[in-house]
């Protein structure tokens, strides 16, 4: 394994204060009366997110389709932006799970177009007496390269949805980043959503699990869903401890990430402008372009692992770089070096063809 891992946030591991709390942690059986400190974790993950109440789960997949069963019925149509991670990695359970159908909404930089939005109420299984669709926003982005939704927009598309009555979840997988990104609370950025979840396991540094959060009825209802899908865990405080220090302690470091984020892509861009625009970069994902380069980018993943980087292919023409807690300058400095060798060798023989 490449020892500079640049593949996701989720690859941190859990802080020394984590593993402590992880040791000391107070335990019962979730599944049954409750474990005193997923219980602890849960109303510190509602406050932080201005709900009523909150659900410990595995992982955000999870989370985001609990969400949807408790928001819906089975023929009801769910709205997203196009590009959105429900859509891309998480269909499957809709369909399969939960009998839904999607219909993705064209967008710029992860934020829907609000004309299409509302054009897709008239068009679609919405109009036809079904139960009405709920919508669905992503904030940061994911396939925009770590894009922060703009408050503004997500108070409209919260307004589109409700003149139609719809409810709105929001798929906030890195809201802590999101807010940071924007200097507000996370409350701030959630309150234009009935629901949402977050992880504590990617740039928070937590070993496991995600938050759900909405009204406490809604929760209640949720937590049916979580057993059916087989997330209801017993002694599970064991890792809810370290989900605690991480929203206790971890949030405010993000910008660390994002002050990074921005120093590799600025290293990128001088490597060779057209693999990433610096400027966009927002929060603690690198989305780079390289199919200037004539190679692949499974070819390019396996050349950066050789060099001692490790990056994810998105397509056939695209890596992603996510930094976090254990990429500091020296490890940003070694990857943009990487980058460029790996890049001079595919413009020598594109030279050599060219003459």
């Amino acid at each position: 394994m490449a020892s500079i891992d640049l593949r996701s946030d989720t690859v941190t591991q859990p802080t020394e204060a984590m593993q402590e709390a992880m040791r000391r942690a107070e335990l019962g059986d979730d599944g049954r009366e409750g474990d005193p400190t997923v219980r602890k974790l849960e109303q510190l993950a509602a406050a932080k997110v201005g709900k009523q109440a909150a659900l410990y789960l595995p992982s955000g997949t999870m989370a985001n389709l609990c969400s949807l069963l408790t928001h819906t019925s089975r023929g009801t149509e769910v709205l997203l932006e196009r590009s959105a991670h429900i859509i891309s990695y998480e269909n499957s359970g809709l369909s399969l799970l939960g009998g839904l159908f999607y219909r993705p909404i064209p967008g710029t930089k992860g934020a829907m177009d609000l004309t299409a939005l509302d054009l897709a109420f008239d068009s679609g299984l919405a109009s036809k007496n079904l139960a009405p669709a709920l919508v669905c926003m992503e904030t940061t982005h994911n396939t925009a390269g770590g894009r922060v939704l703009p408050l503004e927009h997500m108070a409209a598309v919260h307004r589109v949805a409700r003149s139609h009555g719809a409810n709105i979840h929001l798929d906030g997988a890195r809201i802590f980043n999101a807010a940071v990104a924007l200097g507000v609370g996370a409350d701030q950025i959630a309150a234009h959503a009935d629901s949402v979840c977050f992880c504590v396991s990617k740039a928070l540094s937590a070993p496991v699990g995600s938050l759900l959060c909405g009204t406490s009825a809604f929760i209640d209802r949720a937590r049916h869903f979580r057993r059916m899908l087989g997330g209801a865990m017993r002694q599970s405080g064991v890792v809810a401890a370290a989900g605690i220090v991480a929203l206790e302690t971890m949030i405010d470091r993000l910008r660390e990430d994002h002050v990074h984020a921005r120093l590799l892509a600025e290293g990128f861009q001088r490597v060779d402008s057209s693999l990433v625009e610096a400027s966009a970069i927002e929060t603690n994902i690198v989305r780079v372009d390289i199919a200037a380069s004539g190679r692949s980018a499974r070819q390019w993943v396996t050349d950066l692992e050789a060099e001692g980087i490790a990056t994810s292919d998105y397509g056939r023409s695209q890596l992603r770089f996510v930094t976090h807690r254990h990429i500091g300058r020296v490890e940003v400095e070694q990857a943009i070096a990487a980058v460029r060798r790996v890049w001079e060798r595919s413009a020598r023989p594109r030279a050599r063809a060219v003459g």
